[in-house]
């Protein structure tokens, strides 16, 4: 890692109490909103990352135990999301179990493909709405689609990938949410990938804390792999949100559910 910046934090000036209301998902009052500066500049050759935590312990299990309840896990059967099996998707022509389970949420008509398979939003839940404007409000960017992916405990893996797909918006980074375990998060450059370059690019190796944004700025996914490698000593769930927003005229026509 080329830099890493600390910064300190400005705290919300409503913190956490509006969870212990009987509306808890209400927005900030206007004249309660103060930004939050990231505490973490992660940089190095052609990428660009800030790092914060944007929910305490408290908030965070909260919404962990929330989304518990309202997500619908695609199952990989067209017009079916149940939470008890998982996706698959395509590689070079062969089909492949997704070794985790994923659901996808945001505005009536978006959607998102990758590896084969087209994912179409279902209507945002009152959680994901909060999450989604509190990640607008610490970073001042919009999103209209949010990708989920639920690991059962460290066994639960995703391998080396870019979120470049042509249809996100490139001027709008992508911001990642992780609730529940502490999971390590790869990057890895792609002229470290091939063994035909000669430039010594390490890898950066951070670890996704609990109530913890991650905000992944342009260019980082045309330049760097990231991945959640496999740590087979992690006991516990964790729920990743990657929040992107989407040009509806660049989308891909037809839904492929395998």
């Amino acid at each position: 890692m080329d830099k890493f910046v600390t910064r300190q934090r400005k705290r919300s000036a409503v913190e956490a109490d509006e969870w212990k209301t009987e509306e808890p998902f209400k927005k900030y009052k206007e004249e309660c909103e103060v930004e939050e500066e990231f505490l973490q500049k992660i940089e190095a050759e052609g990428l660009d990352c800030d790092y914060s935590l944007l929910f305490d312990k408290e908030e965070g299990d909260h919404l962990f135990n929330q989304l518990e309840e309202e997500l619908e896990y695609f199952t990989g059967i067209e017009g079916t999301f149940l939470s008890c099996d998982k996706a698959k998707l395509q590689v070079y022509g062969k089909s492949y179990s997704v070794p985790r389970k994923q659901a996808t949420y945001g505005d009536e008509g978006l959607m998102y493909s990758f590896s084969g398979v087209h994912l179409l939003a279902k209507p945002w839940t009152p959680t994901l709405e909060h999450i989604r404007d509190a990640v607008t409000k610490a970073t001042g960017h919009t999103f209209n689609f949010v990708l989920i992916n639920r690991y059962n405990d460290g066994h639960d893996h995703i391998g080396e990938h870019r979120d470049d797909e042509r249809e996100l918006d490139p001027a709008c980074p992508i911001a990642s949410v992780s609730l529940g375990a502490v999971r390590d998060f790869i990057f890895r450059h792609k002229d470290a990938r091939t063994g035909s370059s000669k430039l010594q690019i390490k890898p950066v190796k951070l670890e996704l804390a609990h109530g913890s944004l991650l905000l992944m700025n342009y260019p980082t996914n045309t330049y760097w792999y990231h991945s959640l490698p496999v740590r087979k000593k992690v006991k516990m769930p964790r729920i990743n949100l990657t929040f992107r927003r989407i040009v509806k005229n660049r989308q891909k026509t037809g839904i492929k559910l395998v």
